[in-house]
């Protein structure tokens, strides 16, 4: 029977590749999705722009402001989601494999996986959110308040300067709201697809997969995860953007002005508004950084996850 003792030792060089390999799937995959993102934001929070669909709301910020635009805050997000997926993919190995051995080894830990993915992923990244939410509070800031500043450095060194930490971490909160269930959903659901493609594959066909079949295995499970990642973090996300606006009352808590905007904005509004741009976005997001993610730890060496998957047929 399996014990503690079957998971996989990872050195700390193995955490250095697994950070790296995630900062390079994270900071590629959310830089070139900023004009998306920008569009995006700008169709939660700008009244002028309710109702409008991506491409629509896209060619008027174009008009408007030139095309420049579709590229404010790729700054502040290129290194934060650097930050932030190196810690978040680095983070959900070391938190599975240490779940895993509490269960009492891989085998144990197979029968409470769903509970290992959710728990893993959710604490990685509530850590990584800590290095993220001052760059993404300036991001937010760059994209919804034109003039804010020229770029990330003197966004973030104006946001010091007038708010200090409490600006830097208003939205910490929503923050959490919004990427724990991201994270759940890119993680977890990964993890089902990815069993239930094994599983109807069998035991030998896994074993002669190609290069471009393993790939696309990530690609397919990544596209759905993305979608249940847009799903359940659109609501915080659409709350975090107009928070970092300045909407609200604030003399509230952050925690008070996340449920008052709730109940201002309506089912409708967090739920379907933008929601469409963000799945679009979300699901390029999951599936690239899935497959860069596994392109680069075998590129460096990186040795694979502990995996727990149940692939017998039911």
């Amino acid at each position: 029977m399996a014990t503690p003792a079957d998971v996989p030792n990872f050195k700390p060089i193995d955490y250095v590749k697994f950070f790296g390999a995630g900062a390079l799937a994270a900071t590629l995959t959310h830089g070139a999705a900023t004009p998306i993102d920008v569009i995006k934001t700008r169709i939660q929070v700008d009244d002028a722009m309710k109702g409008l669909n991506m491409l629509k709301a896209g060619r008027s910020i174009i008009a408007s402001e030139g095309p420049r635009a579709l590229l404010t805050g790729f700054g502040p997000t290129a290194v934060g989601y650097l930050v932030q997926g190196g810690g978040k993919f680095a983070g959900y190995e070391f938190f599975k494999k240490k779940f895993i051995e509490l269960s009492g080894g891989p085998e144990k830990a197979t029968n409470n996986r769903t509970a290992i993915y959710l728990g893993a992923s959710a604490t990685a990244e509530f850590f990584a959110d800590i290095a993220l939410c001052p760059l993404e509070a300036t991001r937010i800031r760059l994209v919804s308040q034109r003039g804010f500043a020229s770029g990330l450095v003197p966004g973030f060194r104006r946001l010091a300067r007038e708010e200090g930490f409490r600006g830097f971490y208003s939205g910490f909160v929503p923050l959490l709201f919004k990427q724990v269930p991201y994270a759940v959903g890119q993680f977890s659901v990964h993890e089902a697809a990815v069993e239930m493609i094994y599983r109807a594959m069998g035991p030998e066909r896994k074993a002669r997969m190609t290069h471009l079949e393993s790939t696309g295995v990530e690609l397919t499970s990544g596209v759905v995860a993305g979608v249940a990642a847009a799903v359940l973090s659109h609501p915080a996300d659409t709350l975090l953007s107009a928070m970092n606006k300045g909407a609200g009352d604030p003399k509230q808590g952050a925690t008070s002005k996340l449920f008052s905007l709730a109940r201002e904005f309506g089912p409708k509004r967090l739920l379907l508004t933008g929601l469409g741009p963000r799945v679009l976005m979300t699901c390029g997001l999951v599936a690239g950084q899935f497959v860069i993610y596994a392109q680069c730890k075998a590129l460096v060496g990186a040795p694979p996850g502990v995996e727990i998957h149940k692939e017998d047929k039911l």
